[in-house]
């Protein structure tokens, strides 16, 4: 029995209407065998338009409908609720798209309207094939994890741990706190950075609902939203914090100075050592990679020196297995190498900083306890030259995105160096000023007025070392000559990157990464806390630069879309998914290789479909060379009824 279809034609204002001749694109469908009611409306997603569907329904006594708007990833729910309400089964719901691949792609009216027609028609086929299916329901874990525990990790993991929910949280350094913890202060309002982190470090650390995984790496997951399966490897520490006492004896007998990462290499620790006095878990870390030696034991002098034996050489990789509902990424990230910019010295000048190693002097905790000295003679620099865009807004040599957050941190840097260093000068290159925040504007004039920063619109050709000074070539725009200053320091103000090994976690969890290497969300405007993944959520500079508050803000959003999912008892996933057709299957295995998905697996000779992972992308059918497994209202016969229908007049 034919089903009796309703069709539902949308203007979307001038949208779709601009290009194609809707009410003809209604006329033309009315008359369609299949078609039972056909109408056309300016806002089918509207209320309005919303009721005029569930009423048609009713009055016609539609079985199924198709309404050729815009993309099903926008309005495809919508629709099926409208169906719903109705009394049809919400998945005799078809969409047209009719304006990304039609009205928006086309200028010729009369061709896009037959192109309309056509679209629409060939939902119509579909929709009279279709299944009347349910979602797939099943349980959830009621746990979370938190991957990178710099502010926005650690953010996301309060506010999710704050209602009751266990929280995994997973940081691959030693200790909590990411970059802002290197921080000396912030900005608009100059906190300092260890005094608004540091309470919120110790909330973690004490907090029952969090368990925190430092110094580990996950190395394995599996699973589907709402369960899934994570392998973590927990590099070993070879102190054992409840023996450890903080007594700092075994870094006075360490034989072994290398560069310290958390102070970037302005000055050194020993090879048993404490990452910052305010590190959570306080604790000390024994880097195997400079130890002289543990296999077999060559130098042992720090073990000998702990009277409580905290120092426990015997440690070993420990791999842990976690089951989860819910996943944020927030694993952040890392300054544009110096090395990588060749017209600025590539890193081979000591008195050539990074913005991350000018926090560091600045800093009352840092290698020179807040006085700012340049690192080659410890002398104070009385010229400082501060360069806005290093490596960012540059796509021919660098990266071609702006950073965000640069032009606000070099205003901080030159005001801290101000109140340092009263009698010195600073400098600023910039090629725009973007201080778009609140109370970011009155920032950088509170520099320029205040602090007598001066600032030079241009960009800077190349800096080298001429008679013990940094010679700084650039050109002042405005001016319209070229500028040379002999400066004491210069800080460039790097490119925001993604953290080291971003990209391979990213393939680990089956996750997007953008062009730039940010990982990426599933709409920057309707899902911008989301990834493609269901289940997986991203937080802070992971996604793209951004500053503080904003990390905050977007790790308390992934934190709440994380909890809608552990919040419930059992979620439900679209039933439109694969199907096998056991007599059919040889065993041949072609479509378990290929789901990108691994929702298909081999059983006794056969292919078998975890329902929950499969996402209906169809490449298993596309690949089975006997027709053997097809996705559920999209099988062959479908196709081919809607190529049929697209083909005809």
């Amino acid at each position: 029995m034919k089903k009796r279809t309703g069709v539902f034609v949308c203007h979307c204002g001038i949208n779709i209407a601009g290009t194609v001749d809707v009410k003809k694109v209604a006329d033309k469908l009315g008359k369609h065998k299949a078609v039972a009611h056909s109408e056309d409306y300016v806002y089918m997603c509207s209320d309005p338009g919303q009721n005029l569907i569930t009423n048609a329904i009713k009055e016609h006594k539609l079985d199924s409908i198709v309404v050729s708007c815009c993309s099903p990833t926008l309005h495809e729910k919508t629709f099926q609720n409208a169906a719903k309400a109705g009394g049809i089964n919400e998945f005799q719901s078809e969409i047209a798209n009719i304006r990304e691949q039609c009205s928006w792609v086309h200028k010729d009216k009369e061709k896009a309207t037959i192109k309309a027609e056509k679209i629409t028609r060939s939902a119509v086929e579909r929709v009279n094939k279709n299944e009347s299916l349910e979602p797939i329901s099943f349980p959830v874990t009621r746990r979370a994890m938190v991957i990178g525990a710099g502010i926005a990790g650690i953010q996301a993991a309060l506010d999710m741990a704050n209602t009751g929910y266990e929280v995994v949280l997973v940081e691959k350094n030693p200790s909590i706190g990411g970059h802002m913890i290197q921080l000396s202060e912030t900005f608009p309002t100059l906190d300092c950075s260890q005094c608004i982190l540091s309470p919120k470090m110790v909330e973690v650390s004490k907090h029952e609902n969090i368990k925190l995984l430092t110094y580990s790496e996950v190395q394995e997951i599996s699973g589907y939203v709402g369960n899934f399966n994570v392998k973590i490897k927990k590099n070993p520490t070879f102190v054992d914090p409840d023996k450890c006492t903080l007594c700092d004896e075994c870094t006075k007998v360490c034989p072994v100075l290398t560069s310290d990462e958390f102070d970037l290499g302005l000055t050194g620790r020993r090879a048993i050592y404490m990452p910052f006095p305010q590190a959570i878990p306080a604790t000390y870390t024994l880097d195997d990679k400079h130890c002289p030696g543990l296999l077999p034991i060559a130098c042992g002098k720090c073990a000998d020196v702990c009277d409580p034996g905290a120092i426990d050489y015997d440690m070993k990789p420990e791999i842990i297995e976690e089951e989860v509902g819910a996943i944020v990424i927030a694993t952040g990230f890392d300054l544009y190498e110096k090395e990588e910019m060749g017209e600025y010295g590539s890193g081979k000048y000591p008195d050539v900083l990074d913005g991350l190693q000018f926090e560091r002097l600045c800093s009352a905790s840092g290698p020179t306890q807040g006085e700012v000295l340049r690192p080659s003679d410890h002398k104070v620099p009385k010229e400082v030259v501060f360069i806005q865009c290093s490596g960012s807004r540059d796509p021919e040599q660098h990266c071609a995105y702006c950073s965000k957050i640069c032009c606000m941190y070099t205003a901080k840097h030159a005001m801290l160096y101000k109140h340092h260093v009263p009698d010195g000068q600073a400098y600023i290159f910039y090629i725009d000023i973007r201080s778009g925040g609140k109370g970011y504007e009155e920032f950088v004039q509170r520099a320029v007025e205040e602090d007598g920063v001066v600032y030079l619109r241009g960009k800077v050709s190349k800096i080298f070392e001429y008679n013990g000074k940094i010679r700084v070539w650039g050109v002042d725009t405005l001016a319209g000559k070229d500028i040379e200053i002999d400066a004491d320091m210069v800080v460039l103000a790097q490119a925001m990157r993604p953290s080291k090994d971003a990209d391979k976690l990213a393939k680990l969890l089956k996750i997007s990464i953008d062009k730039d290497g940010f990982l990426q969300e599933a709409h920057p405007k309707l899902r911008p806390v989301e990834s493609v993944t269901a289940g997986m959520f991203l937080a802070g500079a992971a996604q793209a630069p951004k500053d503080i508050p904003e990390a905050v803000a977007q790790a308390s959003g992934a934190a709440a879309k994380a909890l809608a999912i552990l919040s419930q008892e059992n979620l439900f996933h679209s039933p439109q998914v694969a199907k096998s057709i056991p007599n059919l299957c040889t065993g041949c295995g072609m479509c378990v290789d290929v789901c990108p998905y691994d929702a298909l697996s081999l059983k006794n000779g056969k292919v078998e479909v975890n329902e929950v992972l499969c996402e209906g992308c169809g490449t298993c059918s596309a690949t089975c060379l006997r027709a053997a497994i097809e996705v559920k209202n999209i099988t062959p016969y479908q196709i081919y009824e809607m190529i049929n229908a697209s083909l005809g007049g």
